[in-house]
């Protein structure tokens, strides 16, 4: 399994991870473009892969400008390895090393990834959206977090 930095050239592989989740589907899959993911990935913030054998098992962006985690997910044929974990740890140090901001993410209740970023240490706030989760970490939190757990900067 490699880490890496993700680039436009990743935008095809990126997209299928996405339309293959089975939770936080989108309604509709034209909501999330290629140029979207360009100005994500170049202008707005930065992303990560995991990559298997030259394919992309998950994804993470984040977005500096709204200070929002764009999107993570893993393709569920690669789920329950650690890679979402592996993907939130880097995009988390990063964004911090970047801003001292609280960063937020929504996402659907009564998910998997409710529990995840309630195992990772977000803190509910309230709702977005079409009654989604509103979840918020900051910088203070993330580095007792970071501490407790021995993440590497």
């Amino acid at each position: 399994m490699i880490l890496r930095e993700a680039g436009i050239g990743d935008i095809d592989q990126i997209q299928i991870v996405r339309h293959a989740v089975k939770e936080n589907v989108l309604s509709d899959p034209a909501l999330v473009t290629n140029e979207d993911c360009i100005e994500y990935l170049t202008k707005r913030g930065k992303g990560w892969v995991c990559e298997i054998d030259n394919l992309i098992a998950g994804f993470a962006i984040v977005d500096l400008k709204d200070q929002n985690i764009w999107a993570l997910f893993v393709h569920t044929d690669f789920e329950k390895n650690g890679f979402g974990t592996m993907l939130h740890n880097t995009m988390l140090t990063w964004y911090f090393s970047k801003s001292k901001d609280k960063v937020w993410l929504s996402t659907s209740p009564r998910t998997r990834a409710e529990i995840f970023y309630r195992r990772q240490g977000w803190q509910e706030n309230g709702t977005y959206g079409k009654g989604e989760i509103k979840f918020e970490m900051t910088f203070e939190n993330w580095q007792k977090i970071k501490l407790n757990h021995g993440h590497q900067s």
